[in-house]
Order: structure tokens, then sequence, then C-alpha cells
């Protein structure tokens, strides 16, 4: 079989996890169609989440996701016996089936999960996967060992509702009508139709709807946690040894059913993204498992993004299962996501999408899920741009690109000098960016409960003025390149790296957060000023960029990033937990995130050069990648050790900074420009 080509697994498991129902369900697989659909679900095979699901499509990509296929519960007779595979949790908390009890083995083959199930001397994988481009899941079952054949059952179980919301009481019937190789499901006249369909399979239509799935996940987060699915079609075969059975759920008439040629396209499509990378770092001699699994992981973020005029734009999901495309998440991520993975062309459709949307200087915080119109309300996305341009250039001297945004990024110094939305604007007696007005959020600290903004920061935030800095170092860099007038890029941040200089509290000897806000300056000890270390043009001494880094080290650093507050500030907060009032007030007050594992590494590594130590600090992501989100990294974590991963559990610029922070401690040593892309070294 093709898939005995993937590489030995980094996600595997026996039955002392699989048949422990509170550890199964605690483990999520995930797979990407590329376009904005997914499918994703629980190791137990228990519904967890409003977001799991088969075939959760983006009609049209990449908005408008919507659950499709809910799930499938499989039996088997053999012999003599009913083996049912399914795992329900119901109202009320019962568990039937307990299908959880018969997996043996559970394994990541590349992105690809499987499952082996056991009934009596029988063994039967399970695999599913998605196709690249389309809204198609392939779910396969393969009969690996059996002294007799198996008749093999499934209850294909339907929705059809947005990703957010929840199906309850649904009185009316959808449209199910058998066609060849299967059935075509229609929610109601105006819903798009999807099919369920299979090459070797009998499959009869159904209507029964199921009631009262409990979705445990809901419960924890204080959310609506009770949903229905209607029973649509059952699939029968008779399997033996060796054979295989292949359902295939689309939004395309004509998808293909081949089995066999759709999961070799899949390995196909993961060897190349691994051989891309290896390729761009030929230095790089040793790849460890668990990084080659976060390499993979780093491709179920990108998206393309159709626009009008523009084939190849391109886009980065923040996070799965929840977020969309967000214009801070995907200039923080695209280094890590494209550059560092050796896929410097889809970094560019991604500029080049993005720049198109700067609006007074400003880039969208969020694109809705809708397709609606872009949200303007950050101060700090527009500034990554250019740290990520800056990669980019370096990672590939391509002009082209850089004379083709260097318009909107002339926009966006403008904007900031003149003033934006939110009161943005250069402050001319120290060159300083302010931003900020009562009831916005702005940075990246963002959270609300109601309309009261957790973490305002309205001031000039320690952080945004790094970037400030760094923009306009690279835009002088860049106006050189191309022959432009760089000389009021470099007055400007003359001046600002002469103004940066008032962040530095000499009585903590770090700096303040926030300076110049409505209550003065604000001492409260954040990693933000980490930035001011970590990117490339740093406006601090070396005495102090040493002092940030420490104070850092020993009062925010965990196992898996910063916290975003230190545990000794009154509004600290250890766990992230209970309802969403709850969750939002500490989203920011303690809670870690481990994207500022990349941002800290790459401070330690200015000020230290010891890439071994640096190094270490990423050890405990190896032992990560097996408990939340399989084979990915997780947006958050409980401040209070041990530091339980929290949120989504796949996260863009996660992933992309613990694999850049990687990559950098192997490259360390480099000072070969094309890999100086990675900041912190000069």
């Amino acid at each position: 079989m093709c898939a005995s080509r993937a590489l030995p697994p980094v996600i595997d498991f026996g039955r002392d996890i699989c048949g422990d129902l509170a550890a199964a369900e605690a483990r999520e697989w995930l797979v990407t169609n590329g376009i904005g659909g997914f499918a994703c679900g629980t190791l137990a095979g228990t519904l967890t989440r409003r977001y799991h699901g088969l075939l959760v499509a983006a009609l049209p990509p990449p908005w408008h996701r919507t659950l499709l296929v809910s799930k499938i519960d499989e039996a088997v007779d053999y012999g003599s016996k009913t083996y049912a595979f399914g795992a329900n949790r119901w109202a009320g908390g019962a568990i039937d089936p307990c299908g959880h009890l018969h997996i043996e083995r559970f394994r990541l083959e590349d992105t690809t999960p499987v499952w082996t199930f056991a009934c009596g001397d029988a063994l039967l994988e399970k695999r599913i996967w998605m196709e690249h481009g389309a809204n198609t899941t392939y779910v396969q079952y393969t009969v690996v060992r059996a002294s007799q054949p198996l008749n093999f059952s499934a209850k294909v179980l339907v929705n059809f509702r947005d990703y957010h919301n929840l199906t309850h009481s649904w009185e009316g019937r959808m449209d199910v009508q058998p066609v060849e190789s299967g059935v075509r499901v229609q929610a109601f006249a105006e819903a798009a139709p999807f099919y369920i369909r299979s090459a070797e399979a009998r499959i009869e239509p159904a209507h029964t709807w199921y009631r009262n799935y409990e979705l445990a996940a809901e419960t924890a987060r204080g959310l609506d946690h009770q949903e229905d699915h209607l029973h649509a079609a059952t699939l029968r075969a008779e399997l033996g040894i060796g054979r295989s059975v292949t359902l295939v759920a689309s939004t395309e008439p004509a998808a293909s059913l081949d089995g066999a040629s759709a999961l070799e396209a899949r390995i196909s499509r993961d060897r190349a993204l691994l051989q891309s990378c290896k390729r761009a770092h030929p230095q790089i001699t040793e790849w460890p498992a668990w990084i080659r699994q976060l390499i993979l992981a780093a491709d179920q973020f990108v998206i393309a993004r159709p626009l009008a005029n523009a084939s190849e734009s391109s886009s980065v999901i923040a996070g799965y299962p929840w977020f969309a495309d967000w214009g801070r998440d995907t200039m923080i991520a695209l280094p890590g996501l494209l550059l560092a993975t050796g896929r410097p062309e889809i970094a560019a459709g991604v500029l080049r999408t993005y720049a198109r949307f700067v609006d007074h200087g400003m880039l969208p915080n969020r694109f809705p899920d809708a397709g609606e119109a872009p949200e303007y309300n950050t101060v700090d996305a527009a500034l990554w741009l250019f740290e990520a341009v800056r990669q980019y250039y370096a990672a590939t001297h391509d002009l082209s690109l850089v004379r083709e945004i260097f318009p909107a990024m002339s926009q966006i110094i403008d904007g900031y000098t003149h003033g934006m939305r939110y009161n943005i604007h250069v402050d001319p007696a120290d060159g300083l960016v302010y931003a900020g007005e009562p009831g916005v959020q702005l940075t990246w600290m963002d959270a609300r409960v109601g309309d009261r903004v957790v973490t305002p920061r309205v001031g000039k935030p320690v952080e945004i003025n790094a970037l400030w800095l760094n923009a306009l170092a690279t835009q002088a860099k860049l106006a050189d390149a191309l022959g432009s007038s760089a000389a009021p890029y470099k007055e400007l941040a003359a001046k600002a790296r002469q103004g940066f200089q008032r962040f530095w509290n000499h009585d903590a000897n770090c700096c303040f957060d926030v300076i110049d806000g409505p209550g003065g300056n604000d001492v409260a000890l954040r990693p933000n000023q980490i930035f001011a270390v970590a990117l490339e043009e740093s406006p601090l001494t070396a005495e102090q960029q040493r002092a940030v880094v420490d104070i850092c080290a020993r009062e925010l650093l965990t196992s898996f990033g910063l916290r975003s507050l230190a545990p000794g500030n009154p509004q600290y907060r250890g766990h992230y937990s209970g309802d969403a009032r709850q969750r939002d007030s500490a989203y920011h007050q303690g809670t870690v995130w481990g994207w500022l594992i990349g941002p800290f590494i790459h401070a330690f590594l200015r000020v230290t050069r010891d890439a071994e130590q640096a190094a270490s600090f990423l050890a405990p992501f190896e032992n990560h990648l097996k408990i939340h989100g399989l084979g990915t990294a997780s947006e958050i974590f409980d401040g209070n050790p041990p530091f339980a991963p929290q949120g989504c559990f796949a996260q863009a610029w996660t992933v992309a900074e613990i694999f850049r922070a990687w990559v950098a401690t192997r490259d360390s040593g480099s000072r070969d420009d094309t890999k100086l892309y990675f900041a912190g070294f000069k």
C-alpha cells in the first residue's frame, strides 16, 4: 500500500491512550484542504466541539465554512459478534457506543490520522484525509488482518450550518436522493448540495435525526453544548483481508472515488513539502522527526484566497478550529510558515494579497468569515508587514516584489507619520508612535469583556515602537536597493531610536510596557519588550538587551512560551478557563502564548550566541505535539504549572515561531545574508 511509504510516525499511541476516554478526547486531529475547509475530531471519535466534523467546507473558499458531514459511526459483524467502533456522548453524560475501547492503535502518517480497530483476531484500519484544493474528504477502511470476511456498515451523519453555530430541533426534511455510487444531500432549496459516495460499497439513503449529542468542550467553555445530527446514509460492504472501502464526502458531484490514487496524491504532497524545506537549508543535516511533523503542520494554515485579477493570492488561517485569516497573525507567521520552509513564492502571494488591502496606512486586522469588508482596527499589523517583507527580501533578493508593493509600504509610513484611525500617529516630540482611544484595543493584547477593554494599552506601547523603528530601517534599506531616496526614513528612524530610550525603567532595569498613557507609564512586566531585542534593529544598548532577556527569562518564561503578565502582578490569572467573560479576562493577564518562544529565543541568541542552550528551550514542544492538537502546536497555555494547553489546538504563529526559532539555532553560526531573515542577528 502506498501509505506504507510515510515516515515513521511521530504521533503513535496504543491502548493506554486510545482506551482512556479522557486522554483520547483531549487529543484532536486535523486535516485541511488549502482553501479554508477542514476536518477535525477527537482520537476517541466523540464529538466534543461544535467545530468537529468530517467535512467543514468553505462555501465559497475561504469563506462560509459550513459543517456538512458530522461523523461516521461504524460497526462490524465478525464471526458471531457485532463490534461498534463509533463513540458518542449524549445529554446526561452517557457514552454509547464505546467504540474507543476497540482502538488498538492511533498514529499520524504524515498528516493522515490512522486508527487501528481490533475485533477478535481481525484488525481494521481507518484513514482520513482531504483533497488539496477541494471540499472533499476521504475516509478509507482497510482490513489488515482477518480469518474470515467482515460485514462492514457505517452510518453517515450530516448537518448544514455555519461552523460557529449549533443545530437544534430541525423538524424539516433534508432532501436525500440516490445518485450513482451514493447519495446527494440538499438541506433546503437554497443550500449547496453535497455527495456521499463510494466505488466499493452500497450506500442506502436514510433520514433519522439523532438528538442531543453532548459537546463536552463547549460545556467547559460555558457555551451552548448540545446538538442534533441527521443520519442521511448507510454504507455497507463485505471486506476480506487486504480489501479497502473508501467513502468520499464532497461538494463536487464528480469527485474521484479512487481512494488509492487520492491517498497517493496526499502522501506525495507531504513528501514534496519536506523536500522543499530541506533544499532551503542544505547546511542542516539532521532533521528530528518532530520537526518534520511541524513542517507538515505549517502547510495546514496556508490557504488560497481568490481575488479579482490575482490568480496566486494567498493568506494564512490564524488557527483551527475557529479562526479565519487575520492580518497581524498572517504577517507574524509568514516567515516561519513559508520562508523558513522554503516556499517563498507563496510568501510573495500572501504579501501581494495583503498589500492590496492597505487603507489609509492600515492593514486589515481580520477578514470576516462571511466575506464582508475587512476590519481595520490594529496598530501593528501594518508594521509586521515590513518585518515579513524584510525577511522575504533577505531570503530571496527579489526586488521585483519589493518594487511592486513599495508604494503600499510608503503609504503605511505616511499614515503613521500624519495620523490615522483611532488616534494612531507619530508624536513629533520624540518620534514614537502613539495609539489608542477609549473603548478600542489595537495591539495584539486585544481582549474585551463586554464593553471593557482588558488591556487597553493606550499611549506608546513598547513593541509598537520597536516595530516602528524596524519598519523605518527596512524601508530605508529597500529604498536604497530600489534607487529611491532613503533620507526621510533614516531621519524618522534616528529620531525614533533616540526617543526609544524613554521606555527604559531605571528602577526595574527593564522597559515600561507603555509610556505616556492616561495614567502615565505602565510598569507592568509583560513580554512585549522582548521585541526590542529580538527584531533586527534594537534601540537598546547591549547591557539593556541583556537585562530585558534576563528579566523575561526569570519572570515570564515557561516551558511553552512567555506569560503575558508576570505572576507578581495583582491582575495575574494563572488559569485560562470558564465562560467567555472569564476566559477573556485571563487571555492577556498571565496566559502563556506559544508564539512568543520565537522572539525570546532570537533575543536570547542575540545576547548569548549560545545556540545549544537556545535550542533547549524548544525541547518541551516535542512532547506537546502529542498532547492537544496532534502533530501541531496550541495557541495558549495556562500561566501556572503544568501549563496545560488551551485555546485553539492548532495555531499558525505558534507553529511558525517554533520552527523559525529551531532553524535559527541551527543557523546561528552563519553569516550568509540569505540566512539572516531569522531576526536577531546583525
